[in-house]
């Protein structure tokens, strides 16, 4: 059996099921052998960077590894920002590049270039195998270590020849199941009892908190504490729970800012959060001061970056709650009722400006929808603007911050929940970027509504040089392209919106009734200043 082929048996026996990237001579092994092997559906991209965004977005919502393929040399080096987005969210993703023939190394060979050090500060794992026997033994090892501990992506490169070379059968092994982070029980009954005695807190979400949102908002009803989330975070908590003050940080609320820069709580009680800049409004010493910092992550790293951890808890981010709520009904706490309901913004909805359109199309949209969120300007208004109706209905990667993410995302969050509606919120900027991604779509027949903010600008950089330099470049602005004419001559059904009068049900439905992907464009420059004034502030203290 060819190496090539071993590797795709491991992968299937272990439950991969899509292969995202691009097929080029150094990986074409491993094409040629997914003629023979229909359980396993390669994800032909269009560029190698958005098979990583959707490889990325694939595990998270699937919760399983997956897998992103480019060739030796730029196709690898195009998987290199999704490896370190998928490094920042902590998600298992197997990166496999070719690379040139072993007896060819350092003659300048065709596309030559050692991966193994580039991905190494990005991934948990990186290794160039240089022998056909050694591969099985690799991919396991590396998918092992992908989904272990605090998972993450790994990466393997394998030259031409050993995909190509002969191996006996060998046994194939099965991935072990990740095994749970135990938080230490002593550690857990003394949060429990400083939460009882100090008595007044907020409780702090970060991204994750994902996959325990029940134990969350159960720990904060025991509580009676308010919840402020992260913007990544945004999602996890839906609006309607009467003890969610909102979003802090990058485009965050009024109202969080002020609990947390005024409100007289003597306790922050982290969770699944590292504190990062976008998160913490740029490092805010409001966040912690005269306030005991409990923080419980399963990656322990995150303790004592920037803020000093008064009582750190590694574990689980579930079993950690779970564990701590019984303490707390041990001591007595009982959880309190609450009433859910929703108050919606219908402040001036008939200008046509971002928050109005944004609001306006999730009006018009299932409540399940799940939005993912490009990097623009129109993020800042979907952060502090749109509703969370229910439960993990957002994906925003300000975290990591790389154009065109949200592309690539909406299509691995359909493939790995076939059910949920998806909407990608792009803006012109992200879509020259990875736009093209709209045709993959439609190549694999995926229901995905495309929402482009069209404002012939580059929307974030203008605004923020406009706020932090009192001037713009032209060259932050271009002709405007009509883009629905531009997916029309994909074969994909678009709209074009240049009025609030065009945002109606007929044709949303008209969109989203379709077997494939479609396109509603908002033509709109919007002068407004985006709710981003505190990250131009933190920019803006550089330059005194």
């Amino acid at each position: 059996m060819k190496a090539a082929r071993l590797v795709l048996e491991y992968l299937k026996e272990n439950g991969i099921t899509h292969i995202f990237g691009i097929p080029a001579g150094s990986v074409n092994a491993i094409f040629n052998e997914l003629y023979d092997m229909k359980e396993l559906t390669p994800v032909v991209t269009k560029h190698e960077g958005a098979a990583t965004y959707m490889a990325a977005a694939y595990a998270k919502y699937s919760g399983h590894l997956s897998v992103a393929i480019g060739c030796s040399g730029p196709g690898g080096t195009n998987l290199v920002t999704g490896a370190a987005n998928a490094m920042r969210e902590h998600l298992p993703v197997l990166f496999i590049t070719g690379a040139v023939p072993v007896n060819t190394v350092g003659l300048n060979a065709s596309q030559e270039l050692d991966a193994e050090p580039i991905f190494r500060p990005v991934t948990k794992y990186s290794v160039t195998v240089n022998e056909a026997g050694n591969v099985l033994s690799e991919i396991a090892k590396a998918c092992e270590i992908a989904v272990s501990g605090v998972p993450g992506p790994v990466h393997v490169a394998l030259p031409i020849d050993v995909q190509h070379g002969n191996v006996d059968n060998l046994t194939v092994p099965v991935l072990s199941s990740r095994e749970q982070l135990v938080p230490d029980l002593q550690t857990i009954k003394q949060v429990a009892d400083e939460l009882v005695s100090r008595e007044k807190g907020i409780v702090f979400v970060g991204q994750g908190v994902r996959g325990a949102v029940e134990q969350l908002v159960e720990l904060a009803e025991l509580l009676d504490w308010p919840i402020i989330t992260t913007p990544q975070a945004k999602g996890y908590i839906p609006d309607t729970h009467p003890l969610l003050v909102g979003v802090y940080g990058f485009a965050g609320h009024e109202a969080a800012s002020n609990l947390i820069a005024e409100g007289d709580a003597n306790v922050l009680l982290v969770v699944g959060s590292s504190l990062g800049e976008t998160a913490t409004n740029n490092y805010n010493v409001k966040l912690t001061e005269n306030r005991f910092m409990i923080q419980l992550d399963f990656d322990e790293t995150v303790f004592n970056r920037k803020y000093t951890t008064d009582l750190p808890v590694h574990g689980d981010i579930n079993l950690s709650l779970l564990f701590l709520i019984e303490e707390l009904r041990n001591r007595g706490l009982t959880q309190t009722s609450y009433t859910h309901s929703l108050v919606e913004d219908t402040t001036n909805l008939e200008e046509y400006n971002t928050k109005n359109v944004m609001l306006r199309f999730q009006q018009l949209l299932p409540s399940s929808t799940r939005y993912t969120i490009d990097i623009g300007e129109f993020m800042a208004y979907v952060i502090n603007h749109m509703s969370v109706k229910e439960s993990d209905t957002f994906g925003i990667n300000v975290h990591f911050g790389a154009m065109g993410t949200g592309i690539g995302s909406a299509i691995g969050s359909k493939l790995a929940e076939p059910e949920r509606p998806v909407v990608c919120v792009t803006g012109d900027g992200c879509f020259f970027m990875h736009g093209m991604e709209i045709l993959t779509a439609k190549e694999y027949n995926l229901p995905i509504l495309f929402v482009v903010m069209n404002n012939a600008r580059l929307g974030m950089v203008y605004h923020g040089h406009a706020l932090q330099f009192k001037r713009t470049h032209p060259s932050f602005e271009q002709q405007q392209i009509d883009i629905s004419a531009m997916a029309a001559g994909m074969g994909v059904p678009s709209f074009r919106v240049n009025s609030m009068d065009d945002l109606n049900q007929a044709t949303i439905d008209h969109l989203t009734n379709g077997n494939g992907p479609a396109v509603l464009e908002v033509a709109l420059i919007d002068q407004n200043t985006p709710p981003m004034g505190d990250r131009v502030k933190f920019l803006s203290s550089f330059g005194k």
